[in-house]
């Protein structure tokens, strides 16, 4: 394991999935009616950010360096 502190970008990163997977459940929970429609609103804000953060949308957009 490495000695150098952990960087802000490396948390980023990490924080992604949890972020990813905490959104999904939301999803599911609004289907069942679990959830007010503002988790699923909050869900699908967080959802179109994650898309339009991909390199594909970022080429398109000619935002990318590849």
């Amino acid at each position: 394991m490495s000695d150098q502190p952990m960087t802000l970008d490396h948390g980023t990163d990490m924080a992604r999935p949890f972020g990813d997977a905490v959104s999904f459940g939301v999803v599911v929970a609004t289907i069942a009616d679990w959830l007010p429609a503002v988790a699923a609103l909050l869900t699908v804000i967080w959802t179109a950010i994650r898309i339009y953060e991909t390199r594909t949308v970022q080429r398109m957009l000619g935002r990318s360096a590849d």
